[in-house]
């Protein structure tokens, strides 16, 4: 099944998320969503009971989904909307993949947290999609994900939760001194947690002293393999919240013991490695 969202034709959708709701139920082919380009002001939500979908976009540049909820926003409740409720995007379903496109959180710096994309799905894909926002920028909730040629900023925390994902050939950008790029929470005795693979960290101007990484709980997996990082990466690498219990162990199979040091970095380079 083949969809179209426009902002300016009278013969598509115009909203991503009507798009979404028109999928009939029990349809279980996969369904892909074209995007024409434009700025998509709205909060999408991938029902779990979806097929697997492609939301594919022309651009990442020129195709761009964007929402501004933070974890103080008000819900229709009443209560604030706290870190899991304030996603742009928000996937739920198995087999998602998206591409060519920009999923934006626009609450600003200073906010709190506020995700763009919330993926608490297995078998996620995004390429070369760029994920825009601040604090917790990208919350990995469950399963297995892959990022393709993606582009990820942040300040603190913006990749985040308990997936085992796979970061290949994706740019981290720093935008705050005394950051934290990952908070991992991965379930202990998890073969895999996050692997950065062949990608590049780069800061802002002026941008310095950035962790690689914090556990967000117990026990986190983390390792950066052949990654490019610049000077905004702290030579320590590793925080650990300031709870010494908490701990954060590399995933690599076949390591000398001296090897296993709390973030693994491993063939990397550049002033942060």
């Amino acid at each position: 099944m083949l969809i179209t969202v426009s902002l300016n034709s009278a013969e598509a959708f115009s909203s991503l998320q009507e798009a979404l709701d028109s999928i009939p139920p029990g349809h279980s082919s996969a369904v892909t969503i074209r995007i024409k380009p434009g700025i998509y002001e709205e909060k999408i939500t991938v029902g779990q009971h979806l097929p697997p979908i492609l939301l594919l976009g022309e651009d990442p540049h020129s195709t761009i989904i964007s929402w501004s909820d933070n974890a103080h926003t008000l819900g229709p409740d009443g209560e604030p909307l706290g870190t899991f409720r304030s996603g742009t995007l928000n996937v739920f379903a198995a087999g998602f993949t998206a591409e060519n496109l920009t999923v934006r959180n626009a609450s600003g710096p200073g906010t709190g947290q506020a995700v763009a994309a919330f993926i608490d799905a297995d078998q996620a894909v995004f390429r070369r999609v760029r994920l825009l926002g601040d604090q917790d920028t990208l919350y990995t909730g469950q399963g297995r994900q892959y990022y393709d040629n993606c582009y990820i900023e942040g300040d603190v925390d913006y990749i985040f939760g308990a997936a085992t994902a796979l970061f290949d050939r994706c740019e981290l950008h720093n935008k705050r001194s005394r950051g934290y790029i990952t908070a991992a929470s991965t379930p202990e005795g998890t073969r895999f947690g996050y692997v950065f693979l062949d990608c590049r960290i780069t800061g802002g101007e002026g941008v310095s002293e950035v962790y690689l990484g914090r556990p967000w709980r117990d026990f986190a997996h983390v390792a950066f393999i052949r990654t490019a990082m610049d000077a905004s990466v702290t030579p320590e690498g590793w925080h650990n919240w300031g709870q010494p219990g908490r701990k954060q162990q590399a995933v690599m199979r076949n390591l000398p013991a001296a090897a296993k040091a709390p973030i693994l970095r491993r063939e990397c380079r550049g002033p942060g490695s």
